[in-house]
């Protein structure tokens, strides 16, 4: 009998056995697939990583579930992610489609309230991650990019270096004056 405290022997067992199985798969079709498989690369990448955790404690917690079943779902996320990544490396339209670009937030030390307002950023949590950073001046910040991923990056130096142009390929929201 299963109660909100309680769980039987037999129910712990079989929960044991869906972690070991389950973990097993996982573990075999990141090795196939490769790392990328939970990657943040990109929103769809997110979502996989957020359907496959769905799937591994779905088939954990539910004695019910069958195993075959979890993998065979696991497999099939990986599978169309690995089909998704392919197909977008090599459409730019269907890139553009589905995948978000990167955006500037702040370059040379000022920050750009526009492409702050355009992604939904707050000021407080662009500072926020300057600290999380350990940007010390707004000075020494030569750019923040929203990425595709979500994630913030923080490019900064105490000397006065110039970026890039290739560091920010495919960047959007770049002001005017920059010569790149």
């Amino acid at each position: 009998m299963e109660t909100w405290t309680f769980a039987s022997a037999s129910i712990i067992v079989k929960v044991l056995i869906s972690i070991l199985v389950i973990f097993s798969v996982i573990i075999l079709i990141t090795r196939i697939s490769g790392l990328r498989t939970f990657a943040k690369m990109s929103s769809f990448d997110f979502a996989s990583t957020i359907a496959i955790g769905s799937i591994l404690a779905s088939v954990v917690l539910n004695t019910n579930q069958s195993l075959l079943k979890g993998s065979i779902a696991l497999g099939g996320i990986v599978l169309f992610q690995t089909f998704f990544s392919y197909v977008t490396r090599k459409s730019k339209r269907l890139d553009s489609l589905f995948t978000n670009s990167p955006v500037m937030l702040m370059y040379e030390g000022k920050i750009l309230y526009e492409n702050l307002d355009k992604t939904n950023v707050g000021e407080d949590d662009l500072i926020a991650k300057l600290r999380e950073s350990n940007a010390l001046k707004f000075s020494e910040v030569r750019a923040v990019i929203l990425e595709s991923t979500g994630d913030m990056s923080v490019l900064h130096s105490s000397e006065t270096t110039d970026l890039d142009a290739k560091v920010l390929q495919g960047v959007k929201g770049i002001p005017d004056y920059v010569n790149l």
